[in-house]
């Protein structure tokens, strides 16, 4: 059966959808605005469908060219991940592989692995985003990282994950406190004392608001900083205390200390769901999954 378009003409008719015009979506293709307005005239010509509302200034979708826009898209994303694959098979593509993860692993856990992973494929670039967990799931679901590292509970279930460590949240105290002699430290206790906390979007936070609403107990913050050194120089210093994974507190003047119910964290370096993997993300998945005991 003969189709009424090619891949060109949707990508033409996505464009002036994406960019809610004619002249704009021209600039964007480097052609002609009426080599642009013939082609979406015979789409709606052979679909029989009138796909754009054509007002004075602007243009919209009619329902039904917001379903053919939804069947576009998906076709445009699946003919690029085919053509990316077959070109990897001709080995024209180095690779790249952009990855991101949150600002406490990227210091303390990955360096080795990262390192490792560009010893053994040196023709492939890595791209290393720090964020907030939830700000790098929201990056890795709209195609602005390839995979990412996420913390394994319900906001990351919907994302194809492999498991890469388990790590232990602790307290943490300058060596002068009196919870640096202790084995454990409860709940109540830790939320007496002033806190320094990372802002919303990081799973640092999230732990402790977490362990807030399970406990019933407010937090008393006294600082907010997503900077780990100025964190651990407040904590030094004696103006509060904070919660760490506990090897980020492997340091001469500060002690971890466990919560008096251990609290483990899941990581997992994660990708969309159903995504095609590339030759060198797939490379990449591969090592960290091999070499995972290096974290």
């Amino acid at each position: 059966m003969a189709l009424p378009f090619d891949l060109r003409t949707l990508r033409v008719f996505v464009t002036v959808a994406d960019r809610a015009g004619f002249s704009a979506a021209a600039r964007e293709l480097h052609v002609a605005q009426s080599a642009v307005s013939q082609t979406i005239a015979n789409l709606e010509r052979h679909l029989e469908l009138t796909l754009f509302h054509r007002h004075e200034r602007r243009i919209a979708l009619t329902p039904e060219g917001q379903a053919l826009h939804a069947h576009a898209r998906e076709l445009l994303e699946r003919a690029e991940a085919t053509h990316l694959a077959m070109r990897e098979l001709h080995g024209l593509v180095k690779g790249e592989v952009r990855i991101g993860i949150p600002s406490m692993l990227g210091s303390y856990y990955f360096p080795p692995l990262l390192m490792g992973f560009k010893a053994q494929h040196p023709g492939i670039r890595l791209t290393v985003v720090e964020a907030g967990a939830r700000r790098l799931q929201a990056m890795i679901a709209g195609g602005e990282l390839d995979l990412g590292v996420v913390i394994n509970d319900e906001q990351s279930r919907h994302m194809e994950r492999r498991h890469l460590t388990r790590e232990e949240m602790v307290v943490c105290v300058p060596r002068s406190h009196s919870f640096a002699q202790r084995s454990r430290v409860s709940a109540s206790e830790f939320f007496q004392e002033p806190l320094v906390l990372f802002q919303e979007g990081y799973f640092h936070r999230e732990f402790v608001d977490a362990l807030s609403r399970r406990t019933g107990l407010a937090a008393d913050i006294a600082f907010q900083s997503n900077l780990i050194p100025l964190t651990k120089a407040i904590v030094r210093q004696g103006f509060g205390i904070t919660t760490f994974l506990r090897r980020v507190v492997d340091e001469p003047e500060l002690v971890g200390v466990s919560f008096d119910t251990p609290a483990w964290l899941d990581l997992s370096l994660a990708w969309v769901q159903g995504a095609y993997l590339s030759r060198a993300e797939s490379a990449f998945v591969e090592y960290a999954i091999a070499h995972r005991d290096v974290l």
